[in-house]
């Protein structure tokens, strides 16, 4: 059955165009290929990413976060309860104001204080700005390294120029070194993002970032495998570009340095539009649509790719509308954050907690203390701050 299978995957109608076969595709002297065998690599070089980012983020962005004057954020204390923990944890970290009230009499708390305990914990769940530094700090030094070598692996390539060039010999084409080590460090780092994506900041795109993850290492796998290496260059090239201005836009937001986070994401939303809308759907998913089919008839590798790279474009589409939602808000002054970074219930709970912390503060200025049961249970519902000092959203 898996002999069969196994067979049935690597037949040569799948990958290769009519009158080829695998055995075309074997090293000469003065040729090198592609081999599926040499993916096997991106596992390791993953984990080896993932490694390299923990000590670039401790070691650099750190510091780098901490001179531009960020600093990691203190919650408020939040006393252990496990009934609470468990309804957070398994059910929803939401509750409704019915299961508010059956969490109330669980826990032996009042619905007040039983709210305030969830917005503690999911403020505690929110990642501060530290983490987004340092996430956005690793994610801008790759993509400027990858798409700097980039351009001094392709510059003198003629495919580069004209990209009719890059079917030209197809599939017999030697691979380069430069192909070589660009393909599997670009395919061991979005690998290393799939590892990391449950414990990075998770954002509104998160499927959509799960999906491009998937058909990006999917796309250049078989591109790998297929020889659509000259292509699959020219795809990863195009789509650096843009991530390089994104990532440093975000740094400067971070650091609350304003003019140039807006500059650079004036400069990101030109670039995306011009690399994502223009250039990679009217000459390179042309050029793979086009003209292979001038050299050899269709078949399956040649609609498969195809596809992927119209699933690429789907997505480029979808952020290219949150791109222009926040240029909208960046024309009016009304852009306060990334529309992809906050979950729906981020900026309420912002503002409850901002209230929990002027509660607290009001207590020690005033030299108020807390009653036994209220200080166990790590709530101050008894004490309410003045109209006057903060007025909250939140209907008690």
């Amino acid at each position: 059955m898996f002999n069969t299978v196994y067979e049935w995957f690597w037949w040569d109608r799948i990958w290769l165009p009519v009158n080829l076969t695998w055995a075309d595709l074997e090293d000469r002297e003065d040729r090198v290929y592609a081999k599926a065998s040499h993916l096997y690599v991106i596992v390791p070089y993953a984990f080896a990413f993932l490694l390299v980012r923990y000590l670039f983020e401790r070691w650099v962005a750190t510091p780098l976060a901490v001179s531009s004057g960020i600093r990691q954020r203190v919650h408020l204390k939040l006393e252990a309860n496990p009934i609470l923990e468990r309804y957070y944890t398994t059910q929803s970290r939401n509750p409704a104001q019915d299961d508010i009230g059956g969490l109330s009499k669980k826990s032996s708390l009042s619905e007040r204080q039983v709210e305030r305990w969830f917005r503690r914990r999911r403020s505690q769940d929110r990642p501060g700005v530290l983490k987004k530094f340092r996430e956005a700090s690793w994610r801008f030094a790759f993509y400027l390294a990858a798409f700097i070598g980039g351009i001094v692996a392709l510059y003198d390539k003629e495919w580069f120029y004209d990209t009719r060039e890059v079917w030209t010999g197809f599939p017999k084409q030697s691979m380069l070194p430069s192909q070589y080590w660009y393909y599997i460090l670009e395919m061991s780092f979005y690998g290393s993002l799939l590892f990391s994506i449950t414990f990075d900041v998770k954002r509104k795109d998160f499927r959509e970032q799960i999906i491009h993850h998937l058909a990006t290492l999917v796309l250049l796998s078989f591109s790998w495998c297929a020889n659509y290496i000259r292509i699959g260059t020219l795809v990863m090239l195009v789509h650096d570009a843009s991530d390089v201005l994104l990532e440093s836009a975000k740094l400067f937001n971070y650091a609350k340095r304003e003019k140039a986070c807006k500059v650079l994401f004036v400069l990101f939303a030109v670039v995306f539009m011009v690399t994502r809308l223009i250039i990679f759907p009217f000459w390179l998913i042309y050029c793979t649509w086009v003209y292979p089919i001038q050299h050899y008839p269709a078949f399956f590798g040649y609609y498969f790719f195809n596809v992927m790279l119209v699933v690429l474009l789907c997505l480029h589409v979808f952020w290219a509308y949150l791109i222009l939602c926040m240029i909208r808000k960046f024309i009016f002054g009304t852009l306060t954050r990334d529309e992809r970074s906050d979950n729906e219930e981020e900026e309420e709970d912002e503002k409850s907690t901002t209230e929990d912390e002027g509660v607290e503060q009001y207590k020690l200025s005033n030299g108020l203390a807390v009653d036994g049961k209220e200080d166990k249970n790590g709530c101050f519902g008894c004490l309410s701050p003045p109209e006057n000092i903060y007025r909250s959203k939140t209907v008690y």
